[in-house]
């Protein structure tokens, strides 16, 4: 399974723990936020005004050889 933009925020860190430091790192409160099971990737992005493509490529990482 690939990183999707439209995947839930929820979704993404139940699946790759390891994506919870990327949103940290970019002062994204995401992490325990009660919306973040029906916010997408890319809304959560124009949320916090983050880029989104720097954006996936840093939570890609983060997935490295969990994806």
């Amino acid at each position: 399974m690939t990183i999707d933009e439209e995947m839930t925020v929820a979704d993404l860190m139940d699946r790759w723990p390891g994506t919870i430091g990327v949103f940290i790192r970019h002062r994204m409160s995401c992490v325990g936020c009660p919306v973040s099971p029906f916010h997408s990737i890319r809304v959560a992005c124009a949320e916090h005004g983050v880029p989104l493509a720097p954006f996936l490529a840093a939570l890609a990482e983060a997935i490295g050889d969990e994806g």
